[in-house]
């Protein structure tokens, strides 16, 4: 039977949402346990969070100060270290586990599935290529563990609050690099729910226009209580940061509900949607491909169209 390894996402404290995604696909395996790996260096408030995702086994901590910070170089050793016995080690296709992964595979000796969308087998896993215009189905080898990032758009969070997970603290017994140091972190800060997990997306692109006009995708979207996401062109222009970019080189949503406004649809950026629940577009050029793949589309100038959808909500 399958025994698998889940490595869990975290900052501040608080567990990351990917991390019960990475869970529901785990469970899919249908493996005889499932054990969520938590490494920091205040274990306490995460792994509790951890405990009570539905179907994991148990919460198994490493606190070390070392851990204060996800560096992969650090991170990695105590990983491969954690991972014998267990016939599969996943974590959760962010940049967390595309950091981290790799390395964890080259020390194990393995190769890497990554973007695991679905799971066929216990060995065989499908997984998006050419920015997910082809899926192909991948077999690992059945002799040597299975080292895989999960993504997470394509799986949904396991419940929480059921279970009661014990926890139980490790003591590796690994070798830390020295020449990895933590210098800093920079990230935005915004009030609005976040990008990666919101149920809820409004996104602009080029033909919103300029910085300044890119309020009107702020405005409406906390109107609606969304979070704002951006096409490639628009943050190339300028208009907004590159934390907010949707798409193949940007971030990969699962919304309920997105709505591309001024965007065109291409290629890139429909790869970060493709996941979507139910996508509007609002777009002056009715022959964009965006409207091939949106199951509401409104043809028009979206300064006249969005102030109007704001005085009837």
């Amino acid at each position: 039977m399958s025994k698998i390894l889940v490595i869990a996402e975290h900052l501040d404290g608080k567990l990351n949402p990917s991390t019960a995604r990475a869970v529901s696909a785990a469970a899919a395996v249908k493996p005889e346990a499932i054990d969520v790996l938590v490494l920091a260096h205040n274990v306490g408030s995460i792994a509790a969070e951890a405990a009570k995702i539905d179907g994991v086994s148990r919460v198994l901590t490493v606190e070390r100060a070392e851990n204060a910070h996800p560096l992969a170089a650090v991170l990695a050793p105590q990983i491969a270290k954690a991972a014998a016995g267990y016939s599969h080690v996943f974590a959760p296709s962010t940049t967390f586990g595309k950091d981290v992964m790799p390395r964890v595979a080259a020390l194990l000796g393995v190769a890497q599935v990554s973007d695991v969308m679905s799971v066929e087998g216990p060995h065989s896993f499908k997984r998006p290529i050419y920015a997910g215009n082809a899926i192909v189905t991948v077999e690992a080898e059945p002799s040597h563990s299975v080292v895989a990032t999960i993504r997470t758009a394509s799986w949904p969070a396991a419940a929480t609050g059921a279970n009661s997970a014990p926890v139980e603290a490790l003591s590796l017994d690994v070798a830390l690099p020295s020449h990895t140091r933590y210098v800093g972190l920079q990230s935005g800060k915004s009030d609005r729910p976040d990008l990666q997990s919101a149920n809820k997306v409004v996104s602009g692109g080029r033909g919103v226009g300029s910085k300044e006009n890119f309020d009107i995708i702020f405005k409406l979207a906390d109107k609606i209580g969304a979070a704002v996401g951006a096409s490639r062109a628009a943050v190339d222009a300028g208009y907004v940061p590159s934390d907010l970019q949707v798409g193949q080189t940007g971030k990969i949503i699962a919304p309920e509900l997105y709505m591309a406004i001024g965007i065109s649809g291409a290629i890139q950026h429909l790869t970060g949607i493709k996941d979507a629940g139910t996508i509007v577009a609002i777009n002056k050029d009715g022959e964009a491909p965006i409207f091939e793949v949106a199951d509401f589309g409104l043809v028009g100038d979206l300064f006249k169209i969005i102030p109007e959808l704001e005085q009837a909500l």
